[in-house]
């Protein structure tokens, strides 16, 4: 299993909306996936149709089985059929306390050991807020994906973000690469986002995937909770999934 956390410190740059439709393609593809909202306002969750539940902090602090907190999502919600082989466990206001219940900083990291040969692929949503929580997800994942807006606060945001990698590196000896920079929201047609995209490029290279444009699609479909490659599988916003998708199935398959 090969973990992926999105993370950037600048709320609304679209963590949660890339990482739920991400899931549903992989998951379509034929990935046994495993999704992890560690976000308290779980979005991740009720996007997928769920009440909130404390799903992580009962993984995480009460030592649940996996069983008890990973409950399934349905097949047909993200456009498949069949058993379903997409997994959630769900988020609430709880989780903002897992870090000061737990004496391990590798606690996550342990526990999806547990279930490394289950899944192909985890995923985990973060909150846009800093915490000791982000550095337990830090150090079960591999790599990390960053959406990001092409405006001041979103890119500041991603090098906050990308520094805090850097110290993991550093601090904890751990091999925590950038899988990806993903310019979300974007208006090409503005002098800001097209120089601020051609500086990401010539700062980060091959690491800025392709940009995902701003549309209405992506709440819209939210709205009505499932992912963009059901909601509009014609539209410009379900091919940057499937970009997306292609980029993590090459990192998985090596």
């Amino acid at each position: 299993m090969i973990t992926f956390a999105a993370i950037n410190e600048k709320g609304g740059s679209g963590r949660t909306t890339a990482f739920v439709n991400l899931a549903a393609g992989l998951a379509v593809r034929g990935k046994r996936v495993l999704l992890i909202d560690t976000d308290e306002q779980g979005h991740a969750t009720i996007a997928y149709g769920f009440e909130k539940f404390a799903g992580l902090y009962d993984l995480m602090v009460r030592g649940a089985k996996w069983f008890d907190v990973a409950i399934p999502v349905d097949a047909e919600r993200y456009g498949s059929r069949g058993l379903s082989n997409l997994y959630l466990v769900g988020s609430n206001v709880e989780t903002r306390t897992i870090a000061l219940n737990i004496d391990d900083k590798w606690r996550l990291a342990k526990r999806l050991a547990e279930v490394s040969d289950m899944f192909d692929v985890c995923l985990i949503d973060t909150s846009p807020t800093p915490s000791a929580l982000h550095s337990t997800v830090f150090l079960a994942a591999d790599y990390i994906i960053c959406p990001t807006e092409l405006e001041v606060l979103g890119l500041d945001g991603l090098h906050e973000s990308i520094k805090r990698v850097q110290a993991v590196r550093v601090l904890e000896g751990k091999d925590l690469r950038v899988a990806g920079i993903v310019p979300n929201k974007c208006r090409l047609t503005t002098l800001e986002h097209k120089e601020n995209l051609a500086r990401l490029q010539e700062s980060f290279g091959a690491a800025v995937w392709p940009p995902i444009t701003l549309s209405i699609i992506w709440p819209e479909a939210m709205a009505f909770g499932r992912p963009v490659i059901v909601h509009a599988p014609d539209h410009d916003a379900a091919f940057s999934v499937w970009e997306m998708v292609d980029r993590v199935e090459a990192l998985c398959n090596g």
